[in-house]
C-alpha cells in the first residue's frame, strides 16, 4: 500500500489527463530506453572537459580533431535527466493510487532532491527529502558530486512553482531543453508536458518551446519515425504556439545547414540558450549519419558542450538504441549501474506496465 502522503501544502494535485495514458505502450522498446539515458550520458561525459573552451582551444590541446576520446565524469544535464525520470514515476505511481495527480509539481520535488545533492537548500527541500519521501536516487554516491549546476535551475527551484503562465524569470537558458527527454519516452502530449517541466525554472517562451519541442522529437523517434520526422514534428509544434517563432527559426537555421564541420555548427550559436542548444541538435543528427562522428561533432565547439553533447545522445538513443552507441564509451561513463537500475525501472513501469515500490519510487 502506497505510504502515508507527506507532501508540503504547496504541492497540489489536479487532473492532468495529456501526461499519462497508454500512447507509450506501443513501439517502444527497452534498448531505446537504456539508449536515451546511456546516449545522454555518453554525449554529456565526451563534452564536459570541454564545455567552456573555444574551438581553437579544444584543437590546441587535444589536435586537429579535437575531442576523440570517451569521457568518464557526467555534469548536471545528466543528473538533472535522472531526477526527471524518477519524477515521472513517481508522479505516475501516484496517478494510479489516487487518480490525480500534477506532475510538474511532483517532479519539481525530485529536482529538489537533486539540488540537495549539490549542497543546496530550498524551502520545500524537507518535504522532499522525509522518510515518506526520500526514495533511492537521491542517495547514490555517483550523483553527490557537484558538476557545476545552472544557476537558473538553482535559483529557480528555491522560490514558488513557475508555469508557462505564472513564469518565474525571463530566462531562455539550456538547462530545461537538456533534462527532458524522458518526458518523450511516456508521455501521451510530449510537447506540452516537456514545456511545464521546463518552465518549472525556465520562463522564457523560447527556453521551454524548444524544450517541449525536444521531448516531441524523442517522442517522434521511439514511436519510429525517422530523424527528419522527429524533426519536422519539433518544428511544428514550434509554429504552432503563438510565441515559438525564435524557436522554429533556429530549428529552420539547422535545417538548412547542410556541410559537416565545426565551423558550420557554430554558425547556429553556442548553445547556452535553449534554441541554439536544440538547433545544435538537430544539425548534429541531420548532417551526420555515423553515431560516432555524430557525438564528437556535437562536442567539438566553442559552446555548451556537454548540453550539446548530451541531447545528440539522447537523439540518437531514441533512434538507434543502446546498441548503436561506442561499447568503449558507455563503459567509461561513471555511475553506469546508475543509469542502468533507473532505465529499466522506468521501462518496466511505463512500457510493462508494473507497479514499483512504493519505498523507492513514493508519489510524490
Amino acid at each position: 500500500m502506497p505510504p502515508v502522503d507527506r507532501l508540503d501544502p504547496t504541492h497540489s494535485d489536479m487532473p492532468c489527463p495529456t501526461a499519462f495514458g497508454t500512447v507509450a505502450r506501443m513501439t517502444i522498446t527497452r534498448d531505446q530506453i537504456r539508449g536515451v539515458f546511456l546516449g545522454g550520458a555518453v554525449g554529456d561525459a565526451l563534452g564536459a572537459p570541454v564545455e567552456f573552451d573555444s574551438l581553437a582551444s579544444i584543437r590546441k590541446k587535444y589536435g586537429a580533431d579535437g575531442v576523440t576520446r570517451p569521457g568518464s565524469e557526467f555534469t548536471d544535464d545528466t543528473q538533472m535527466t535522472l531526477f526527471t525520470a524518477e519524477g515521472l514515476i513517481r508522479a505516475s505511481q501516484r496517478y494510479r493510487s489516487r487518480g490525480i495527480c500534477h506532475p510538474p509539481s511532483v517532479v519539481r520535488f525530485a529536482y529538489l532532491r537533486w539540488m540537495d545533492t549539490q549542497g543546496e537548500s530550498a524551502a520545500d527541500l524537507r518535504a522532499a527529502l522525509d522518510d515518506g519521501a526520500r526514495g533511492w536516487l537521491v542517495d547514490e554516491p555517483v550523483l553527490r558530486h557537484r558538476r557545476a549546476p545552472g544557476n537558473t535551475c538553482i535559483s529557480g527551484l528555491r522560490g514558488r512553482l513557475g508555469s508557462r503562465e505564472d513564469r518565474l524569470n525571463n530566462s531562455k537558458g539550456c538547462g530545461g531543453v537538456m533534462r527532458v527527454a524522458p518526458v518523450g519516452l511516456m508521455a501521451s502530449d510530449p510537447y506540452g508536458l516537456g514545456c511545464d517541466l521546463a518552465a518549472l525554472t525556465h520562463g522564457h517562451p523560447s527556453g521551454f518551446i524548444a524544450s517541449g519541442a525536444f521531448a516531441l522529437a524523442i517522442a517522434t523517434l521511439v514511436r519510429g519515425g525517422t530523424i527528419r520526422d522527429a524533426v519536422a514534428a519539433a518544428r511544428q509544434a514550434a509554429a504552432d504556439d503563438p510565441e515559438g517563432g525564435e524557436v522554429v527559426a533556429a530549428i529552420d537555421h539547422a535545417v538548412g545547414a547542410k556541410a559537416v564541420s565545426p565551423e558550420t555548427l557554430e554558425t547556429l550559436g553556442g548553445g547556452w540558450v535553449a534554441e541554439e542548444a536544440l538547433a545544435i541538435a538537430f544539425y548534429c543528427v541531420l548532417v551526420e549519419p555515423d553515431v560516432r562522428r555524430a557525438l564528437l561533432l556535437a562536442v567539438n565547439h566553442s559552446g555548451d558542450s556537454d548540453s550539446t553533447g548530451s541531447m545528440v545522445g539522447q537523439l540518437l538513443g531514441a533512434a538507434h538504441g543502446a546498441r548503436a552507441l561506442p561499447t568503449a564509451w558507455i563503459d567509461a561513463v561513471e555511475g553506469r549501474d546508475v543509469i542502468e537500475r533507473l532505465a529499466e525501472d522506468f521501462a518496466s513501469h511505463f512500457v510493462d506496465g508494473r507497479e514499483l515500490d512504493w519505498t523507492n519510487y513514493p508519489g510524490c
